[in-house]
């Protein structure tokens, strides 16, 4: 199948109330994990590449080169994905790459400054057929300090994304970046009135510290990508944990590998049966708010050819 544009998977799920995951990666056992579990899930989803991934491997190409290759032999629309860049200069390195899509993070500047700088990147990608996401209201966590009492007003969103045309918006609602515990509480009110007043896609920063009935709750009142990184690094870890634990003498790194990616999959695909599947209550009913009952079909939108058969959101 070939390599997917992020708008052709957010938007249809955006238009039919359903959320799209988007995965950190870390190495190439992350990049095949999540790809794998997205083909059991029959669902598209995002590989993204952070700025701190792209610094761990030296540079952007390696790693970059190893998901859009699994990205154009995957079964399920794949999108390649470069998030919080804080450079130009690596959103361009993106570009020349071949990734379609990037979250260019100015949100530490003043408001102004981050006006400017994104609407800068966003019309230099823009040229160029690049879709971009932006954050406001800066989420916490990203320095080590979680800062859930950070949150993004409607009005200022919605003069932010006039402003700089971006594509989607992350917004700051009671989640914080690389929480260990799934114990952060989202303002669904607040993302509601996000919704209504924001024209684009709404992203979720900080996913992994989200109970899985608010991940539900928060695509139901109107977020539409869901980022998460720090869950598949637990799942990974204590899988090679067990399997260190086990077998004591092993030292194969493939043994232990293999353990921590095949954790992720399954982790991955529950995840995306959950944003899938949350714009449906249990009477099958869309909550009041999403587009309707019909599940997109994955890759509805795409280029010809670039579509199979519908896919289900779950088997």
């Amino acid at each position: 199948m070939p390599l997917a544009a992020m708008g052709e998977i957010v938007e249809p799920a955006r238009a039919a109330g359903f959320g799209v995951c988007a995965f950190n990666v870390i190495g190439i056992e992350h990049a095949e994990a999540i790809v794998a579990g997205a083909e059991t899930a029959r669902a598209p989803v995002v590989l993204a590449i952070s700025e701190n991934c792209a610094s761990y491997h030296g540079a952007l190409e390696p790693i970059a080169g190893a998901c859009l290759a699994l990205a154009r032999r995957a079964r399920v629309p794949v999108a390649v994905h470069l998030d919080h860049a804080s450079s130009a200069e690596l959103v361009k390195a993106a570009v020349e790459l071949g990734l379609g899509s990037v979250m260019y993070d100015a949100s530490a500047l003043r408001y102004a400054d981050n006006v400017r700088a994104t609407a800068e990147t966003a019309h230099w990608c823009h040229g160029r057929g690049i879709w971009v996401e932006a954050e406001l209201g800066e989420i916490g966590g990203k320095d080590g300090v979680h800062s859930p009492s950070a949150r993004t007003d409607p009005d200022e969103a919605a003069g932010f994304v006039a402003a700089t045309a971006v594509d989607a918006l992350a917004v700051a609602v009671g989640s914080s970046h690389a929480m260990l515990t799934r114990v952060a509480v989202l303002d669904l009110g607040l993302i509601a009135r996000l919704h209504r007043a924001v024209g684009v896609p709404l992203v979720l920063h900080g996913s992994s510290g989200v109970p899985d009935q608010d991940l539900a709750a928060a695509v139901r009142a109107g977020m539409t990508k869901i980022n998460i990184a720090t869950q598949l690094n637990k799942v990974f870890t204590a899988a090679v944990r067990a399997c260190l634990t086990a077998e004591p003498a092993a030292v194969d790194p493939r043994r232990y590998g293999s353990a921590g990616r095949d954790a992720i999959a399954a982790e991955v695909a529950r995840l995306l049966r959950l944003t899938r599947t949350a714009g449906i209550v249990e009477t099958g009913i869309v909550q009041e708010g999403t587009a309707g009952p019909r599940e997109p079909a994955v890759g509805e939108g795409a280029k010809a050819g670039g579509a199979g058969e519908p896919l289900s959101p779950v088997e």
